[in-house]
């Protein structure tokens, strides 16, 4: 679960010289809230872009949802250890990037995590921790490596039977990079596609100044600690402090490292910068999963990607690059 980012927005609405305004409208789209803003001269101008980047998004949907039985990631998944599925070259190339992404996270982002039982409750029910048996049963069907790709039929296969893949920690953020793609195309100079918090801006606002995101303090949710601007980047913020569970005085979150079974525990709040949301969305997961000091190890190795890390003591921990001029006020 991603948590929405606070988008602070200084808008000067309109800029008269160049006769622009900002044009917002919230949606829900790929089961969640997906906020879009575009610069454009008028409203009828305004919502042609909008239903533009709207079209996009629900063709997307329809080629990873793993809900839809019609759609090819449901045909993958129907025949894990049956055949290989002959796949569009797009989501072929999403897969291939997934997979590049395991590779760089040493698996701690991985597609297959589909394939997991679901033992662990984050509604309260659960009462205790499932036991190592099951928890190592619940992962057996995981693993990125059994994914196999032939670039020549563009064709994907799952190895095991009962595999699944799926593109819950990425699938938002891609989806918000195409429709930003596509209105760049389409000559829209300026905006944000905010999916619940995977946000993706280009441009700069009307008055001529940056979009400017706001980071809040999970456990103190009425200070934003930070005002970082955002140009023409994507910013993902992984983190749920609702979903979690205590057991023998550790915190456990409900992004489960998709390797061992367990839950991530010791960070609450990842958000990660990056030029592409989709990336950006994949390794704010992994850093949960390979906790702080691996993680930020991970993200410093990586040009042009930074990342603010909120562990649960309520500290906080950026890569190298981040400057932050700190709002306690």
């Amino acid at each position: 679960m991603k948590y929405l980012l606070t988008l602070v927005l200084f808008i000067t609405n309109v800029n008269i010289s160049s006769g622009q305004q900002t044009f917002k409208e919230t949606l829900k789209l790929m089961g969640s809230r997906f906020d879009i803003t575009v610069v454009a001269k008028d409203s009828l101008e305004g919502k042609k872009f909008i239903k533009l980047a709207v079209d996009e998004i629900e063709r997307i949907e329809n080629l990873i949802s793993s809900w839809d039985e019609n759609s090819q990631t449901s045909k993958i998944n129907r025949n894990s250890g049956i055949k290989a599925v002959e796949v569009d070259l797009e989501l072929f190339q999403l897969i291939e990037r997934a997979i590049a992404i395991s590779n760089l996270t040493d698996g701690a982002f991985d597609i297959s995590y589909a394939s997991m039982d679901k033992i662990w409750k984050f509604d309260g029910s659960m009462k205790e921790m499932p036991s190592e048996d099951e928890i190592k049963a619940s992962v057996e069907k995981v693993g990125f490596k059994n994914i196999i790709l032939d670039k020549s039929k563009n064709t994907v296969f799952l190895k095991l039977k009962g595999m699944k893949i799926g593109f819950g920690a990425i699938g938002k953020g891609y989806a918000a990079d195409k429709a930003k793609e596509l209105l760049m195309s389409k000559g829209v100079t300026a905006g944000i596609i905010n999916a619940s918090g995977d946000m993706n801006t280009w441009g700069k606002q009307p008055n001529g100044s940056d979009w400017k995101v706001a980071i809040t303090n999970p456990l103190n949710k009425n200070k934003a600690f930070a005002l970082l601007p955002i140009n023409n980047s994507a910013v993902v913020t992984s983190g749920n402090y609702e979903k979690f569970v205590n057991f023998n005085g550790i915190r456990y979150s409900h992004i489960i490292d998709p390797r061992t079974g367990y839950p991530s525990s010791g960070i609450i709040s990842v958000t990660v910068f990056a030029p592409k949301a989709e990336l950006a969305d994949a390794l704010a997961t992994s850093v949960f999963v390979m906790g702080k000091d691996t993680g930020l190890d991970r993200i410093n190795q990586l040009p042009n990607i930074e990342c603010i890390i909120i562990d649960d003591k309520g500290n906080i921990i950026k890569s190298k690059n981040i400057e932050i001029e700190n709002h306690h006020d």
